[in-house]
Protein backbone atom coordinates (compact mmCIF):
# COMPACT_ATOMS: atom_id res chain seq x y z
CA UNK A 1 0.00 0.00 0.00
CA UNK A 2 2.58 2.70 1.23
CA UNK A 3 4.46 1.52 -2.34
CA UNK A 4 1.43 2.42 -4.54
CA UNK A 5 1.01 5.96 -2.14
CA UNK A 6 4.22 7.15 -2.97
CA UNK A 7 4.01 6.17 -6.67
CA UNK A 8 0.39 7.90 -7.12
CA UNK A 9 1.79 11.05 -5.20
CA UNK A 10 5.38 11.04 -7.59
CA UNK A 11 2.74 10.67 -10.49
CA UNK A 12 1.25 13.96 -9.39
CA UNK A 13 4.60 15.54 -9.30
CA UNK A 14 5.91 14.57 -12.59
CA UNK A 15 7.05 17.47 -15.15
CA UNK A 16 5.63 19.84 -12.29
CA UNK A 17 7.87 23.18 -12.73
CA UNK A 18 11.46 22.20 -11.61
CA UNK A 19 14.24 24.17 -9.69
CA UNK A 20 16.20 23.48 -13.04
CA UNK A 21 14.54 26.43 -15.24
CA UNK A 22 15.33 29.05 -12.10
CA UNK A 23 18.34 28.21 -11.85
CA UNK A 24 19.34 29.35 -15.47
CA UNK A 25 20.94 33.30 -16.13
CA UNK A 26 22.01 33.19 -12.99
CA UNK A 27 25.14 35.43 -12.87
CA UNK A 28 28.56 34.83 -13.76
CA UNK A 29 29.14 31.30 -13.95
CA UNK A 30 31.30 29.57 -11.07
CA UNK A 31 33.59 26.81 -11.89
CA UNK A 32 31.37 24.42 -9.55
CA UNK A 33 28.44 25.97 -11.26
CA UNK A 34 29.81 25.06 -14.69
CA UNK A 35 30.37 20.96 -13.58
CA UNK A 36 27.35 20.76 -12.55
CA UNK A 37 25.57 22.30 -15.29
CA UNK A 38 27.67 20.29 -17.94
CA UNK A 39 27.18 17.36 -16.00
CA UNK A 40 23.20 18.39 -15.87
CA UNK A 41 23.66 18.58 -20.05
CA UNK A 42 24.49 14.75 -19.93
CA UNK A 43 21.68 13.91 -17.73
CA UNK A 44 19.06 16.14 -20.56
CA UNK A 45 20.48 14.24 -22.92
CA UNK A 46 18.87 11.13 -21.59
CA UNK A 47 15.96 12.42 -20.31
CA UNK A 48 14.99 13.95 -23.54
CA UNK A 49 15.17 10.40 -25.02
CA UNK A 50 13.03 8.91 -22.13
CA UNK A 51 10.49 11.59 -22.81
CA UNK A 52 10.72 10.43 -26.62
CA UNK A 53 10.60 6.71 -25.74
CA UNK A 54 7.42 7.15 -23.59
CA UNK A 55 5.42 9.09 -27.11
CA UNK A 56 6.48 6.38 -28.87
CA UNK A 57 5.21 4.12 -26.49
CA UNK A 58 1.86 5.75 -25.68
CA UNK A 59 3.09 6.86 -21.90
CA UNK A 60 1.23 9.96 -21.17
CA UNK A 61 2.54 10.95 -24.51
CA UNK A 62 1.27 14.66 -23.65
CA UNK A 63 3.41 15.36 -20.40
CA UNK A 64 5.77 13.66 -22.29
CA UNK A 65 5.85 16.34 -24.92
CA UNK A 66 6.11 19.14 -22.19
CA UNK A 67 9.14 17.17 -20.43
CA UNK A 68 10.77 17.22 -23.66
CA UNK A 69 10.62 20.60 -24.71
CA UNK A 70 10.89 22.00 -20.83
CA UNK A 71 14.49 20.14 -21.24
CA UNK A 72 15.20 21.18 -24.66
CA UNK A 73 15.08 24.73 -23.55
CA UNK A 74 17.11 24.03 -20.49
CA UNK A 75 19.75 22.17 -22.68
CA UNK A 76 20.02 25.17 -24.72
CA UNK A 77 20.04 28.14 -22.04
CA UNK A 78 22.65 26.13 -20.41
CA UNK A 79 24.65 25.73 -23.48
CA UNK A 80 24.93 29.47 -24.09
CA UNK A 81 25.72 29.85 -20.45
CA UNK A 82 29.10 27.45 -20.31
CA UNK A 83 30.01 28.92 -23.42
CA UNK A 84 30.61 32.66 -21.10
CA UNK A 85 33.24 29.86 -19.06
CA UNK A 86 35.85 28.70 -21.52
CA UNK A 87 38.95 29.15 -19.87
CA UNK A 88 41.15 26.37 -21.90
CA UNK A 89 41.48 25.54 -25.49
CA UNK A 90 40.39 22.31 -24.64
CA UNK A 91 37.40 23.56 -23.10
CA UNK A 92 36.60 25.63 -26.11
CA UNK A 93 36.84 22.60 -28.01
CA UNK A 94 34.62 20.45 -26.18
CA UNK A 95 32.28 23.46 -26.02
CA UNK A 96 32.49 22.99 -30.06
CA UNK A 97 31.54 19.37 -29.95
CA UNK A 98 28.63 19.35 -27.68
CA UNK A 99 27.09 22.34 -29.87
CA UNK A 100 27.58 19.75 -32.93
CA UNK A 101 26.58 16.95 -31.52
CA UNK A 102 22.96 18.86 -30.02
CA UNK A 103 22.70 20.46 -33.57
CA UNK A 104 21.78 16.71 -34.94
CA UNK A 105 20.02 15.17 -31.91
CA UNK A 106 17.77 18.32 -31.87
CA UNK A 107 16.99 17.53 -35.48
CA UNK A 108 16.73 13.98 -35.14
CA UNK A 109 13.92 14.82 -31.56
CA UNK A 110 11.87 16.65 -33.62
CA UNK A 111 11.09 14.25 -36.09
CA UNK A 112 7.92 12.14 -36.33
CA UNK A 113 7.52 9.42 -33.37
CA UNK A 114 8.20 5.70 -34.71
CA UNK A 115 10.36 3.55 -33.44
CA UNK A 116 12.24 4.20 -36.64
CA UNK A 117 12.86 7.75 -35.36
CA UNK A 118 13.71 6.38 -32.14
CA UNK A 119 16.42 4.46 -33.24
CA UNK A 120 18.09 7.63 -34.72
CA UNK A 121 17.43 9.27 -31.46
CA UNK A 122 19.42 6.49 -29.21
CA UNK A 123 22.37 7.22 -31.73
CA UNK A 124 22.55 10.86 -31.03
CA UNK A 125 21.89 10.59 -27.41
CA UNK A 126 24.60 8.85 -26.72
CA UNK A 127 26.40 10.87 -29.16
CA UNK A 128 25.81 14.24 -27.01
CA UNK A 129 26.10 12.72 -23.83
CA UNK A 130 29.75 11.77 -25.00
CA UNK A 131 30.31 15.01 -25.68
CA UNK A 132 28.59 16.54 -22.71
CA UNK A 133 30.87 14.04 -20.63
CA UNK A 134 34.02 14.86 -21.87
CA UNK A 135 33.13 18.65 -21.15
CA UNK A 136 32.58 18.03 -17.45
CA UNK A 137 35.92 16.05 -17.24
CA UNK A 138 37.48 19.34 -18.31
CA UNK A 139 35.72 21.65 -16.04
CA UNK A 140 36.07 19.46 -13.16
CA UNK A 141 39.73 19.62 -13.87
CA UNK A 142 39.37 23.25 -13.39
CA UNK A 143 38.36 23.30 -9.56
CA UNK A 144 40.82 24.25 -6.57
CA UNK A 145 39.84 20.87 -4.84
CA UNK A 146 38.60 17.65 -4.39
CA UNK A 147 35.02 18.58 -4.28
CA UNK A 148 34.42 18.65 -8.05
CA UNK A 149 35.19 15.34 -8.33
CA UNK A 150 31.64 14.51 -5.98
CA UNK A 151 29.87 17.31 -7.81
CA UNK A 152 30.42 15.25 -11.02
CA UNK A 153 29.85 11.87 -9.27
CA UNK A 154 26.94 13.13 -8.11
CA UNK A 155 25.84 14.95 -11.66
CA UNK A 156 26.16 11.63 -12.95
CA UNK A 157 23.15 10.16 -10.96
CA UNK A 158 20.93 12.32 -12.46
CA UNK A 159 22.06 11.01 -15.68
CA UNK A 160 21.99 7.42 -14.71
CA UNK A 161 19.12 7.76 -13.31
CA UNK A 162 17.19 8.86 -16.31
CA UNK A 163 19.19 6.37 -18.53
CA UNK A 164 18.00 3.47 -16.83
CA UNK A 165 14.24 4.92 -17.54
CA UNK A 166 15.09 5.68 -21.47
CA UNK A 167 16.27 2.07 -21.61
CA UNK A 168 13.47 0.60 -20.40
CA UNK A 169 10.48 2.45 -21.51
CA UNK A 170 12.56 1.97 -25.02
CA UNK A 171 12.26 -1.29 -24.26
CA UNK A 172 8.31 -0.64 -24.09
CA UNK A 173 8.35 1.42 -27.06
CA UNK A 174 9.01 -1.51 -29.11
CA UNK A 175 12.82 -0.48 -29.81
CA UNK A 176 13.98 -3.46 -27.53
CA UNK A 177 17.77 -5.01 -28.00
CA UNK A 178 20.15 -6.68 -25.98
CA UNK A 179 22.00 -3.82 -26.18
CA UNK A 180 19.47 -1.69 -24.24
CA UNK A 181 19.20 -4.43 -21.43
CA UNK A 182 22.72 -4.45 -20.68
CA UNK A 183 23.46 -0.66 -21.00
CA UNK A 184 20.33 -0.63 -18.35
CA UNK A 185 22.13 -3.43 -16.17
CA UNK A 186 25.45 -1.10 -16.57
CA UNK A 187 23.63 2.24 -15.45
CA UNK A 188 22.08 0.51 -12.35
CA UNK A 189 25.51 -1.19 -11.38
CA UNK A 190 27.15 2.42 -11.74
CA UNK A 191 24.62 4.19 -9.74
CA UNK A 192 24.82 1.55 -7.01
CA UNK A 193 28.56 1.74 -6.86
CA UNK A 194 28.53 5.79 -7.02
CA UNK A 195 25.87 6.21 -4.20
CA UNK A 196 27.75 3.80 -2.25
CA UNK A 197 30.93 6.42 -2.89
CA UNK A 198 28.91 9.59 -2.22
CA UNK A 199 27.44 8.09 0.98
CA UNK A 200 31.39 7.26 2.24
CA UNK A 201 32.80 10.74 1.01
CA UNK A 202 34.53 12.70 4.42
CA UNK A 203 33.87 15.90 2.85
CA UNK A 204 29.59 15.08 3.73
CA UNK A 205 28.03 18.07 6.16
CA UNK A 206 25.21 16.87 8.03
CA UNK A 207 22.85 18.80 5.22
CA UNK A 208 24.76 16.39 2.57
CA UNK A 209 24.13 13.43 4.65
CA UNK A 210 20.15 14.19 4.92
CA UNK A 211 20.01 14.56 1.41
CA UNK A 212 21.79 11.13 0.78
CA UNK A 213 19.24 9.58 3.29
CA UNK A 214 16.24 11.14 0.75
CA UNK A 215 18.64 9.93 -1.92
CA UNK A 216 18.80 6.09 -0.42
CA UNK A 217 15.47 5.96 0.12
CA UNK A 218 14.18 7.21 -3.47
CA UNK A 219 16.66 4.97 -4.98
CA UNK A 220 14.57 1.97 -3.08
CA UNK A 221 11.43 3.17 -4.98
CA UNK A 222 13.18 3.71 -8.43
CA UNK A 223 14.72 0.18 -8.24
CA UNK A 224 11.17 -1.73 -7.50
CA UNK A 225 9.70 0.27 -10.39
CA UNK A 226 12.68 -0.88 -13.04
CA UNK A 227 12.13 -4.41 -11.47
CA UNK A 228 7.87 -3.80 -11.44
CA UNK A 229 5.59 -7.26 -11.44
CA UNK A 230 2.63 -4.94 -12.67
CA UNK A 231 1.15 -4.76 -16.49
CA UNK A 232 3.10 -3.47 -18.96
CA UNK A 233 1.27 0.17 -18.99
CA UNK A 234 1.50 0.51 -15.23
CA UNK A 235 5.12 -0.64 -15.11
CA UNK A 236 6.36 2.37 -17.95
CA UNK A 237 4.12 4.68 -15.99
CA UNK A 238 5.72 4.12 -12.47
CA UNK A 239 9.58 3.90 -14.39
CA UNK A 240 8.73 7.29 -15.97
CA UNK A 241 7.31 8.97 -12.45
CA UNK A 242 10.06 7.52 -10.17
CA UNK A 243 12.99 8.39 -12.56
CA UNK A 244 11.83 12.11 -12.01
CA UNK A 245 11.76 11.84 -8.27
CA UNK A 246 14.78 10.47 -7.99
CA UNK A 247 16.09 12.98 -10.54
CA UNK A 248 15.25 15.84 -8.10
CA UNK A 249 16.48 14.42 -5.25
CA UNK A 250 19.54 14.09 -6.97
CA UNK A 251 19.95 17.49 -8.44
CA UNK A 252 19.37 18.78 -5.30
CA UNK A 253 22.14 16.95 -3.73
CA UNK A 254 24.79 17.96 -6.56
CA UNK A 255 23.43 21.60 -5.61
CA UNK A 256 24.80 20.69 -1.58
CA UNK A 257 28.71 19.41 -3.32
CA UNK A 258 28.59 22.78 -5.64
CA UNK A 259 28.46 24.77 -2.58
CA UNK A 260 31.96 22.81 -1.85
CA UNK A 261 33.62 23.84 -4.59
CA UNK A 262 32.45 27.44 -3.66
CA UNK A 263 34.11 27.33 -0.34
Amino acid sequence: MKRRQFLASTAALLFAPTVFAAEAGKGSLTVGAAINKAGRQRMLSQRMAKAYAMQVAGVMPDKAGSLLEQSRRLFEAQLAELKTLAPTEAIQAALADLDKAWAAYRDVLGRPRTPENGRLVLVESEKTLRAAHALTGLYEKQAANGAGHLVNISGRQRMLSQRMAKCFLFEQSGVGSDQLKSELEAARRDFVAALAELNAAPQNTPEIRTELGLANTQWLFFEQALNGKESRDIAARNVATTSERILEVMDGLTGQYEKLVRA
